[in-house]
């Protein structure tokens, strides 16, 4: 099958045309290599690769559709893995200084579910130093830049793997969430991110097993081809122990929705989030368009008023947990994001950490009695429109200074808190002509509906300019002179056995 836009073909659409022996997984391959090395230097998502194995998975792979076997759910579809995931073989720096020689003996639990549903690994995508912030820049590989204008943002901590699916060098990629890590770049590059309920693909990497805070998830370019990656990972595994047993199938089917039946509550900022002016205007024209399609739509109020102070504790105990090693032998060491928030969760008490988990546990009480009025909550995904890289993080909202670093992410870490499943899905541009997420969020453990919703809503937005996915113009992309890896020091992994990012090494 030749086709130059093959890349740009759905997941779900290049996975049948391997099934059915009109697309080779070595054609398919080659051509994300080729568009990798194409745009890649122009938006840095794409870090450390392994393209000679990937190319020796892809003729194997091409071998098992010839013999007429058995074929995994994403049998030779290349994926991205975000840098944050233990891959075999494969540099794993975790945007670290202290890791940029790491190449691990093993994949985590994730990538080898991925592997084992025919997934073929291309390479890692960018991240913000160990995933702290939203803002995928660090000292190993540079900044990544936004798919729709290099010189901004393209939100973090899953950055690398959004602005890789918005530009089509990979079908598929992976992505994690604490505070809005899935969600934020999902929604600022223009595709769908994905946080499931805790526990439902299981994350190996967790050092705190029993906070539901922080999930690994599924993005794409579109609901189905999320649900594809979402059911070759979701289960059971015996590293975290959040995970539950699912049926033989799961999400193999999703439930009808009919959306003119559809009760929706929406709010702007959660009564506590600082949103921009134009964002909020944005969302309230978006949803006067929404409420036509549906049964009910209306404002909803949610209690959160601790919220910030609850995510700043929580978030904090797993800093505590996972860089109390690395600080003690060289504070320096560590990013100004991480350090920032191993130093607050230090000097926290016991008495803080109970409070913030009886406030999570209340905060969650009462978001769930929304869910008897409403099937979705919708909110904007960001508080604003992308801004530039060069800037660590977003400083204030409307001339009002913020508190912190993250606080820019409040309305996604308010979700988080609650712990139900949310999306961030496409939802046409913004008021500065960037991609604008919208937040749909379902109801306690109800991921699937959540799922078959976006999924309406998204066919419902296709037929709207308004509301339709944007895509970048790769061309004007190009054209944008971005030093993206102006902030790299040494190139990782000299003589280790990894390799630089396509397009060069880093200097």
């Amino acid at each position: 099958m030749q086709d130059q836009h093959i890349v740009e073909k759905s997941a779900v659409e290049l996975r049948r045309l391997i099934g059915s022996k009109q697309l080779s997984p070595v054609e398919l391959l080659d051509a994300c290599i080729a568009r990798i090395e194409d745009i890649n230097p122009h938006i840095n998502a794409v870090t450390a690769t392994c393209f000679e194995r990937a190319r020796s998975e892809a003729r194997a792979a091409e071998q098992a559709v010839v013999a007429g076997g058995p074929l995994g759910l994403l049998h030779g579809l290349p994926i991205g893995i975000k840098d944050l995931e233990e891959t075999e073989g494969l540099l794993t720096t975790y945007g670290s200084a202290i890791y940029r020689n790491n190449i691990p003996a093993r994949d985590n639990a994730l990538v080898a579910r991925l592997r084992a549903a025919g997934a073929i690994v291309a390479g890692k995508t960018n991240v913000p130093e160990m995933g702290a912030g939203a803002n995928s820049r660090n000292a190993v590989w540079g900044a990544t830049g936004n798919p729709f204008n290099p010189l901004l943002n393209a939100g973090g901590s899953s950055g690398g793997s959004a602005a890789a699916l918005a530009t089509d060098l990979l079908p598929l990629c992976s992505g994690s969430d604490t505070g809005g890590s899935l969600r934020i770049p999902a929604s600022i590059c223009g595709v769908v991110g994905f946080r499931p309920s805790p526990g439902l693909v299981p994350s190996e990497r967790k050092l705190l097993g029993w906070t539901p805070i922080s999930v690994v998830g599924p993005m794409g370019r579109d609901v189905a081809d999320t649900v594809l990656q979402l059911r070759a990972t979701a289960g059971m595994h015996m590293t975290d122990p959040l995970s539950y047993p699912l049926g033989p199938e799961p999400f193999a089917t999703l439930p009808e929705v009919d959306l003119s039946r559809l009760r929706i509550g929406y709010t702007e900022d959660f009564g506590v989030c600082d949103v921009d002016n134009g964002i909020r205007q944005v969302f309230r024209d978006k949803m006067a368009v929404i409420g036509r399609m549906v049964a009910v739509c209306e404002p909803v109020e949610v209690e959160m008023d601790e919220a910030h102070r609850c995510f700043d504790v929580i978030r904090a105990e797993s800093f505590v947990a996972g860089f109390e090693a690395a600080y003690r032998r060289d504070p320096a060491s560590l990013g100004p994001n991480t350090r920032a928030n191993y130093e607050m969760g230090a000097a926290m008490t016991l008495a803080d950490c109970a409070w913030a988990q009886g406030e999570q546990t209340r905060i969650f009480r009462r978001f769930q009695k929304r869910y008897e009025r409403y099937d979705l909550i919708l909110s904007p995904t960001t508080p604003v429109s992308p801004f530039p890289w060069s800037e660590l993080y977003l400083k204030e909202v409307n001339g009002v200074a913020l508190q912190n670093y993250y606080r820019w992410l409040a309305l996604t870490y308010v979700v988080t808190l609650a712990t139900n499943p949310s999306i961030s899905l496409p939802c046409g541009s913004d008021h500065r002509g960037m991609p604008f997420g919208l937040q749909v969020t379902g109801a306690f453990r109800d991921d699937a509906r959540l799922l078959a919703s976006a999924a309406a809503l998204e066919q419902a937005f296709a037929g709207d300019q308004r509301l339709r996915r944007p895509r970048p113009d790769l061309a004007s992309l190009k054209a944008v002179n971005a030093p993206l890896k102006s902030i790299v020091t040494n190139p990782p992994g000299a003589g280790q056995g990894s390799q630089a990012p396509a397009g060069g090494p880093a200097v």
